[in-house]
């Protein structure tokens, strides 16, 4: 199919995303090709956005103990990988490394349990903290904490939460393959109710679980019908121990595939926050800082149980684009070290 570049760009600008068949040509594209679209994102990404890139700093609040039994996850109650476990920690604990995150340059902070959905004292923590927080620092907050109800959602977003997190993962058809302990349907409807009680959505995908790029574009779709805020794109980081992780199903995962997944996520959706996410440092490699123009956001440092580029590479990658951060700091941070997940 023959790409009608500037038609491409001029929806997307309207808010108009190409339709199927455009969109699966997208993916499609040679890698000789892919700098074209690359540069094409580019001009939406800088319409929303301009040059600025928000910054988010993960923490792993409760790791392990889960009873969900996601293939790609190393918290999984299926998975063997060696990770640290741990209950909730305290409010204290948050706290400090809310400021460590602050000291960082972040202009959010996701407040991650591992678990199906949050107990009462989970969710007291994160509410307590989220107050003692936004008391203390210019953060924005994002919270992760599974499947939610109604009660729960508004007892975040009456604390301060600002967004909550509860990604789709991959599309309703490749579901069942990867999960059996909840559905598709029931992220869909935990992403509906922080939207009802108006929070922002934060909702993603992992790409690299053996999925089609049919799956691919019902995951992009999916995210517009669902209202998303902001979209991370994760590419799935095999770890040992769990189903996934023998790394079979992320071969088609090559730097110029990643721009590409990028750039149909930023296309369909052109109006969202687009977070290279996880995986990103091990699939794009060298060519990270192209990601950069189809993405506006990335996390600092490391993720849940997996170690990411040093955080002053992030940010030199960042100042070498001309780009300005999005941070709770006037400007950028030097010799700050990157707020390590505790220990067990």
């Amino acid at each position: 199919m023959e790409i009608a570049w500037d038609q491409l760009v001029v929806d997307a600008l309207e808010d108009r995303p190409p339709t199927r068949d455009v969109a699966r040509a997208l993916l499609q594209l040679p890698d000789e090709e892919t700098l074209r679209l690359v540069e094409a994102a580019w001009r939406v990404r800088r319409h929303f956005f301009g040059n600025r890139v928000k910054v988010n700093v993960l923490l792993n609040a409760q790791s392990g103990i889960c009873p969900e039994d996601c293939h790609y996850c190393s918290q999984s109650r299926i998975s063997k990988a060696p990770i640290p476990r741990y209950r909730m920690l305290s409010v204290e604990e948050i706290l400090d490394r809310a400021r460590k995150a602050h000291a960082a340059g972040a202009q959010r902070f996701c407040i991650v349990t591992s678990g199906r959905g949050p107990h009462r004292r989970e969710l007291e923590t994160v509410l307590e903290a989220t107050r003692r927080i936004k008391a203390e620092l210019p953060l924005e907050i994002c919270a992760c904490m599974g499947i939610l109800d109604e009660e729960q959602a508004r007892q975040l977003k009456e604390a301060g939460v600002d967004a909550y997190n509860h990604n789709l993962n991959t599309s309703p058809r490749h579901y069942a393959r990867i999960c059996s302990t909840h559905t598709f349907e029931d992220r869909v409807r935990t992403v509906q109710t922080a939207l009802k009680a108006g929070l922002q959505t934060c909702t993603g995908v992992i790409l690299g679980m053996g999925e089609t790029d049919e799956d691919v574009l019902d995951m992009a779709y999916a995210l517009r019908e669902a209202g998303a805020t902001s979209i991370p794109v994760n590419f799935l980081i095999p770890i040992k121990g769990t189903p996934l992780g023998d790394g079979q199903t992320v071969r088609h995962l090559t730097p110029w595939a990643c721009l590409r997944y990028l750039s149909v996520f930023r296309f369909v959706n052109p109006k969202a926050e687009i977070r290279a996410s996880a995986g990103r440092e091990l699939h794009l490699r060298s060519l990270q800082p192209l990601a950069l123009m189809v993405a506006n956001s990335l996390f600092l440092g490391d993720y849940l149980t997996e170690k990411g580029q040093a955080a002053e590479a992030d940010w030199q990658m960042i100042e070498d684009l001309g780009f300005v951060p999005e941070t709770s700091q006037p400007a950028r941070p030097h010799g700050v070290a990157h707020p390590a997940t505790p220990a067990a």
